[in-house]
């Protein structure tokens, strides 16, 4: 026990907390663990600690969304066998599903090598800025397309969105929020079709994860400290995503404009 690093663990929990609490919501995981990470002392957090820290992201998602996820696979099923009419609009739903992960996923294949690359605090501060633009500029839109009107074309624009998003500093869900809500999303259905999305771009990254994962050189002694980052990233982006829905329905987009805004000139003035 003499051997295990307290500080570190401590450490590891501060950027899983980080990590949960910025992935659901508009303001870039990513671009926050490397802050966090510089402040702590800890340097660049590698792919791996990535591939953990989204798994953690994943799971907790999944289990908000756990009764979506099974209507719509059923009914999906159920359309396939029986093409009853009941059924047509979840199967066409997964199907804008898969037509927005194709941006970001053939992305993800060609600039594999090049994705999770370090940036400089200053591009992550114009990224932050170009965030809070664009959550500025969407704040008065009040879409009604749903689930049954959307169409594959715009399936296709927030899939683009969530491509850009591939970009360290660029918020994920923002990207595909911003972008939904721009094409004509309500609220709701943009906030659900956005991390439907995050379910295939995250596996898609685990399966492309796993033999860093495997071949990572220190999983011995880093067991510990990263379980404590996973379990840390788990109940943190469950709360940050509940947290989060609530600020959807009241259409609160802005505090996260101004949020992005004011990072983003700390980093500028600080770095």
């Amino acid at each position: 026990m003499e051997n295990i690093d307290m500080l570190l663990i401590f450490k590891m929990v501060i950027i899983g907390i980080v990590q949960g609490f910025t992935e659901p919501i508009p303001v870039s995981s990513s671009g926050h663990v490397m802050i966090a990470s510089q402040l702590l002392g800890l340097g660049e957090q590698g792919f791996t600690f990535a591939i953990l820290t989204n798994t953690a992201s994943l799971l907790a998602i999944l289990f908000v969304y756990r009764k979506d996820v099974i209507r719509l696979a059923a009914n999906s099923l159920q359309y396939i066998k029986t093409r009853g009419s009941e059924y047509k609009s979840d199967f066409r739903f997964i199907c804008y599903i898969v037509i927005g992960s194709i941006p970001a996923g053939l992305l993800g294949v060609l600039l594999s090598d090049s994705i999770g690359e370090s940036v400089s605090m200053t591009t992550i501060a114009i990224m932050l800025f170009i965030t809070g633009i664009a959550l500025w500029l969407i704040r008065n839109r009040h879409g009604l397309k749903t689930e049954k009107t959307m169409t594959g074309t715009d399936a296709f624009l927030i899939g683009l969105g969530q491509a850009v998003a591939l970009t360290p500093g660029i918020s994920r869900s923002g990207a595909t929020i911003i972008s939904a809500i721009a094409v004509g999303l309500n609220q709701e259905t943009a906030l659900r079709f956005s991390f439907m999305l995050y379910i295939p771009i995250s596996l898609g990254g685990v399966v492309l994860g796993i033999s860093d994962f495997l071949d990572e050189p220190n999983k011995a002694e880093l067991a510990i400290p990263y379980t404590a980052a996973f379990t840390a990233t788990l109940f943190m982006s469950y709360f940050a995503l509940r947290w989060f829905m609530g600020i959807m329905k009241k259409g609160k987009l802005t505090y996260f404009t101004y949020y992005c805004f004011l990072v983003g000139t700390l980093l500028l003035i600080f770095y």
